[in-house]
């Protein structure tokens, strides 16, 4: 590394540094007591050091001096990763589902709840990641179908009596619909036109579930929801709610990669890469582009059904555009297209930042930086996507 290349990342690193310290002294320095500077400077100043540390440690890295460390853990980690190729993909779902499968019997009941956002949220990000990462749709609007799935349950099984496993396909199906309701009149749209209409109906939902209030009890949202029962078992604890998301999620899981490998998921690749060649090359690209926000709508159904389930309580307020862009993160930083960079990904927004709640204010502080940091380094996520099918000449 060239004497100028070091001077313009210090250069970069300080105007950095400087504006972390503007966008830090309001959080911390405004107070109803008055002004105050000592808690932003000791913030300021962790974050300044390790900074510079990590500055210094990627000269060093540059410049060499720690290709005597380097290079051994290279090997190590190609050994791994052979190993890791070779073993066969059975063997390692199986573990991972063992693993799912005892969890709850070795934890306790705030590990229960955190582990079911995190199998809630993946079913969102898969389903998203049919719309994004395959079909190469910008939903901003997306939560709504979660939404749709939560109140069908709810409105089935307070004002008919339907049961969680009946009403499950329901809202699936009901979601299912609404998707291509809001999908018909915005799939002739691209790139930022689609966005913007998905959120504007997105929104529109939401608003409905705000002030139907003869259908949907407005903002009070809807109370006294019935949890699921099987042969006469209620799912009262919360572990054993801990099993049925588990087995929605490997459901939604199976069914993602199915679509994935079928010639349906080989159209929404082709569609994602270019539209104009794919439609020349007689895909259906309307037709598909459709089936896609449907069956992404269809997962979400299913995850809301759950949530009302599990909440005994469904509201507007929970289906809010913030939650889209929650799953919408979780899609990109995971790896569009790739199901365990979804799953990675809902673990690194999900369970991450519970780790370190006792961080208090600063916690969503170091996670934006990691994630900043992070979409630096590896801007195809964390577990990117492999190329769905091979040509016949790539395979001889």
């Amino acid at each position: 590394m060239t004497i100028r290349e070091s001077k313009k990342l210090w250069i970069g690193c300080g105007v950095g540094l400087i504006w972390f310290l503007i966008l830090l002294w309001p959080l911390l320095g405004i107070t109803p007591e008055g002004l105050e500077f000592g808690k932003t400077f000791k913030v300021f100043g962790y974050v300044a050091v390790a900074a510079v540390f990590i500055m210094f440690f990627y000269q060093v890295k540059e410049a060499g001096h720690l290709d005597m460390v380097g290079t051994p853990l290279k090997s190590a980690t190609g050994v791994l990763g052979q190993a890791y190729e070779k073993t066969p993909r059975w063997i390692l779902l199986t573990i991972v589902l063992a693993l799912a499968i005892i969890f709850p019997l070795v934890t306790g009941r705030y590990a229960h709840d955190v582990s079911i956002s995190v199998l809630i949220y993946i079913c969102l990000g898969l389903g998203l990641n049919i719309v994004v990462g395959l079909a190469g749709l910008l939903d901003l609007g997306y939560i709504a179908f979660y939404g749709v799935g939560a109140y069908t349950y709810a409105l089935m099984s307070l004002h008919f009596g339907l049961s969680f496993w009946l009403c499950l396909p329901i809202s699936a199906l009901t979601a299912a619909i609404a998707g291509c309701i809001i999908g018909y009149p915005t799939l002739r749209m691209r790139g930022d036109y689609l966005a913007i209409v998905t959120l504007g109906f997105g929104e529109i939902v939401r608003l409905i579930l705000n002030n139907w209030m003869a259908l949907t009890n407005g903002p009070n949202g809807i109370l006294s929801i019935p949890r699921p029962e099987l042969f006469g078992f209620n799912f009262k604890p919360l572990w054993s709610m801990y099993y049925v998301i588990l087995a929605i999620a490997v459901f939604t899981i199976l069914a993602v990669y199915r679509l994935n490998y079928s010639r349906i998921g080989r159209a929404w690749e082709a569609i994602r890469e270019d539209e104009t060649a794919a439609e020349l090359m007689g895909v259906n690209t309307f037709l598909l582009k459709l089936l896609a926000y449907a069956m992404g709508a269809t997962f979400a159904g299913f995850a809301g059904a759950f949530f009302a389930a599990r909440m005994k309580f469904v509201g507007p307020e929970s289906f809010s555009f913030l939650e889209s862009a929650m799953v919408l993160a979780m899609v990109v930083l995971g790896g569009m297209g790739s199901i365990p960079g979804v799953i990675l990904g809902v673990l690194a927004l999900v369970a991450l930042p519970e780790m370190f709640r006792g961080l208090e204010l600063y916690r969503m502080l170091v996670f934006g930086g990691v994630m900043t940091l992070m979409m630096l380094i590896r801007p195809a996520g964390i577990w990117p996507a492999k190329r769905v099918g091979r040509r016949s000449e790539e395979a001889e």
